[in-house]
C-alpha cells in the first residue's frame, strides 16, 4: 500500500510539472491571440487578459489527454533513471501492478473533471463567446431552447427580431407555428407576424399562411392582416442558427440531458450534444488509457537502450488514439455510429492493446 501512494503521489507531480509548464507556454500565445481576436487599435492589455483567463481552463480541459501521457512518460522515465524500477521489480511487483496506481489517479482526474471542472468550463466558455463577440462587432444572436419551443433572436444595426416556433427541422432553417416580434432600434415592438411555416433562404425568410399584427397601433387587431405569403429580411444563414446553439462544452455536464430532451422535443436531433455527453462520460476511460500506453513503452530500465524510440512510439499511439478518438466523434455526430460507440470504442481498443502490449513485454 506504501508503494501504491509512492507511485501514485510521483504521477500526480509528474502532471503538474506538465500542467504548470504548458500553462508557463500557453497564456503568452493566448495573450496575443486574444489581441489579435479584439482587432482593435485601443485594446487594453487587461481586457486581453480576461479573454486568456475565460479561455485557458477550456484549452487546458481540451488538453487533458496530453498532459496525462507525457505526467507518465515524466514519471517513468525518471524511475527508470534511478533505478527504482529494478527495485520495484526486485521485490516481486509485476509491471501491471505497478501502473494501477498512476491508473487510478488518472481515472480520478477525469472525475474531477467531469464533476468540477467541466461545469467550469461551461461557464467561462459561455461568457467567453459572448465577450469576444460583443468586442468583434457589438451585435448578438442567440438561439435558446426551452419547454415553450424555441426562441431566436436576430440583432442588427436596424433593430432586432425575435422569433419562437413551436418546431423546427433539424439545421432550423425550417420553423412551424413561427411568431416573428419585429422591435426598432430603440426596443419598442413594431410588429407581430405569426406563419404556419417560415423557411430561410438568402437573406429572408419566406413565411406561409401570414397574419400580420401593428402593434404601434391603437388597436392592433383592427389592423391586422392575412396573407398566404409574406417574406421577412433576414441576416442569419443555416450556419448561424446551427452555431448560436453554442458548442456543446458550454452547457455543463449536469444540464445537458435536460438540454437535450429539449432540443429533441424542438424537433432537433440534438447528435452533437448525444455525442459530446457520450464523449465527457467515457473521459476518465481515455485518460486511464493514456497512463497505459504510456506504461506500456517506458516501464523498462534504460541500459535496454532505445528509450527515445520507446518514447516516440508512446506519443504516436497516445496522439493516434486521440486523433481516433475525435474521428469517431465526427463519425457519431453525423449519424453513422451510435453516440455510445463512438465514445467507449477509442479508449477501450486502447487499454486493451496496451495492456496486451504491457503483459507481453513485461510479464511473458
Amino acid at each position: 500500500m506504501i508503494l501504491h501512494f509512492y507511485l501514485a503521489r510521483r504521477f500526480l507531480r509528474s502532471f503538474l510539472i506538465v500542467l504548470a509548464v504548458f500553462l508557463a507556454v500557453l497564456i503568452p500565445i493566448d495573450l496575443s491571440e486574444q489581441l489579435r481576436e479584439i482587432g482593435r487599435a485601443d485594446a487594453e492589455l487587461s481586457a486581453a487578459m480576461r479573454l486568456v483567463m475565460l479561455d485557458m481552463p477550456g484549452a487546458l480541459y481540451q488538453l487533458l489527454p496530453l498532459f496525462i501521457i507525457l505526467a507518465t512518460l515524466v514519471m517513468f522515465l525518471s524511475l527508470a533513471r534511478t533505478s527504482e524500477l529494478v527495485v520495484i521489480r526486485a521485490s516481486g511487483r509485476s509491471a501491471l501492478r505497478s501502473a494501477i496506481s498512476p491508473v487510478i489517479v488518472a481515472t480520478l482526474i477525469g472525475v474531477f473533471g467531469l464533476l468540477v471542472i467541466n461545469p467550469l468550463v461551461a461557464a467561462t466558455e459561455r461568457e467567453y463567446e459572448l465577450s469576444i463577440a460583443r468586442y468583434q462587432t457589438g451585435e448578438e444572436r442567440t438561439l435558446s431552447v426551452s419547454g415553450d419551443g424555441l426562441w431566436l433572436r436576430q440583432a442588427s444595426r436596424f433593430g432586432q427580431t425575435v422569433i419562437r416556433a413551436e418546431r423546427a427541422n433539424g439545421d432550423g432553417t425550417s420553423l412551424f407555428d413561427a411568431s416573428f416580434f419585429v422591435f426598432d432600434r430603440d426596443g419598442q415592438v413594431q410588429s407581430r407576424i405569426d406563419a404556419r411555416e417560415a423557411v430561410l433562404s438568402a437573406g429572408a425568410w419566406n413565411l406561409t399562411d401570414v397574419k400580420i399584427w401593428p402593434l404601434g397601433e391603437a388597436n392592433p387587431e383592427a389592423g391586422a392582416t392575412t396573407q398566404d405569403s409574406f417574406t421577412l429580411a433576414s441576416t442569419l444563414t443555416r450556419d448561424q442558427i446551427r452555431d448560436s446553439f453554442g458548442r456543446p462544452s458550454t452547457v455543463p455536464i449536469y444540464e445537458l440531458p435536460a438540454f437535450i430532451a429539449e432540443l429533441r422535443r424542438a424537433g432537433f436531433a440534438a447528435l452533437q450534444h448525444r455525442v459530446w455527453f457520450m464523449m465527457e462520460l467515457a473521459n476518465p476511460l481515455l485518460l486511464a488509457a493514456m497512463v497505459l500506453i504510456g506504461a506500456s513503452f517506458t516501464m523498462r530500465h534504460t541500459r535496454f537502450g532505445k528509450t527515445g524510440v520507446m518514447v516516440l512510439l508512446a506519443l504516436l499511439l497516445g496522439f493516434g488514439t486521440y486523433f481516433l478518438r475525435n474521428f469517431a466523434q465526427v463519425l457519431g455526430e453525423s449519424g453513422q455510429l451510435p453516440a455510445a460507440v463512438a465514445a467507449l470504442a477509442p479508449p477501450l481498443a486502447a487499454i486493451l492493446l496496451s495492456l496486451t502490449f504491457l503483459l507481453h513485454t513485461e510479464d511473458g
